[in-house]
């Protein structure tokens, strides 16, 4: 067994225009006197880092591991969900997802998908350039519209689906395997891949590729209520990424699941800052360790509720305290004593004579 590593700090939350936010330097000394060892990076986010440049230039990736290194952090992973979303984008969503568009691709949905998928082809590349095996992303959502409809779903309506969803990726999951880095899908609710059936379906379609991997994230099994210490069971030999999201769901005679439309204030199901929610955080560290799990435990925050500042102060705190540094030795060794074959047979019972006759 091998310890996890952490705590890395998830930094799509907390960039932003003012210091020390701005930019990967001030970020940097910010999370490592939050008690971080590691970043973990939004490679659509300019203001931190220039995922075309890391992809062409090894003297980049040195200068932004020597950003980090000033500071005592690594880097953890990259991350691509934004452009793993626009790799995949139903119609409905097309005007909000232009937000996130360069200006000449307005407008051009086919465009703005081969953009993304090329920009997840450079991250791949700046991730083997920077020494990262793993890579998190969103599988995207042409099918989630339709999850619970009315009128029914068309008969091969989500096959369909599935089958553009593994033809956009397949290629993406080849360019990954070219450079030996994982493609971790962030099992998530409004994407296609959100629970085990949905990513079973998927990864069969994509021929069980060995770099489609799973980005595990409890809080969003919380809001979905599905098992997330089965799911590890299940899926520990696919999970090699691990977000510490704290999440909560109490139901009421008004709402569930579906939360209303309501503010996430107000929803049944929330996000809250790790160790204010309904997460078994202890019981997860727990089979991570025993499945031997040998990625980052990163901290993504999340809350409609507690300061981001304090948050990551606490998660820090949080994830130190649940990482389970592992033995190298059996607790009752001490009471072993050495046996000989002989000695064995004899324990059971079976004589020189009756091992013959079975013979």
């Amino acid at each position: 067994m091998k310890t996890l590593k952490g705590p890395s700090l998830h930094l799509a939350q907390f960039s932003g225009g003012e210091a020390p936010f701005d930019s990967l330097a001030n970020v940097s000394q910010w999370a490592a006197d939050k008690g971080f060892k590691a970043l973990q990076i939004p490679a659509w986010d300019q203001r931190l880092f220039n995922v075309g440049q890391a992809a062409q230039s090894q003297t980049y990736c040195d200068e932004i591991k020597g950003t980090l290194a000033e500071h005592g952090l690594q880097i953890s992973e990259l991350t691509t969900h934004i452009y793993g979303q626009l790799v995949a984008v139903h119609p409905a969503y097309d005007a909000m997802w232009d937000a996130f568009t360069p200006d000449h691709l307005l407008g051009r949905p086919q465009a703005r998908t081969e953009w993304a998928v090329e920009q997840i082809k450079l991250a791949a590349r700046a991730s083997a350039r920077l020494g990262l095996s793993e890579m998190g992303t969103f599988s995207g959502s042409l099918a989630w519209p339709y999850l619970f409809p009315f009128p029914q779903r068309p008969e091969g309506l989500i096959d369909a689906a599935f089958n553009e969803l593994a033809k956009r990726w397949r290629p993406i999951l080849d360019a990954c395997d070219e450079v030996g880095v994982n493609l971790c899908y962030e099992i998530h609710p409004a994407e296609d891949l959100h629970d085990g059936t949905s990513f079973e379906r998927f990864h069969a379609l994509v021929g069980e590729h060995p770099r489609c991997n799973i980005l595990f994230d409890p809080s969003h099994f919380v809001l979905q209520q599905l098992d997330y210490l089965s799911y590890l069971d299940i899926y520990h030999e696919r999970i090699r990424m691990f977000h510490v999201k704290d999440a909560e769901f109490n139901p009421t005679g008004r709402q569930g699941i579906y939360g209303g439309y309501s503010n996430w204030i107000d929803r049944a199901g929330r996000f809250r800052s790790v160790g204010d929610g309904q997460v078994d955080f202890k019981q997860i560290f727990s089979k991570l360790a025993q499945f031997d799990y040998q990625g980052w435990a990163t901290l993504e925050w999340e809350c409609c509720l507690k300061n981001q500042e304090v948050g990551a102060r606490e998660g820090a705190a949080f994830i130190n305290q649940h990482i389970i540094q592992v033995t190298d030795h059996v607790f009752d060794d001490f009471a072993g004593a050495p046996v000989s074959a002989q000695q064995i047979n004899s324990m059971l019972g079976l004589s020189p004579t009756h091992l013959q006759g079975i013979a």
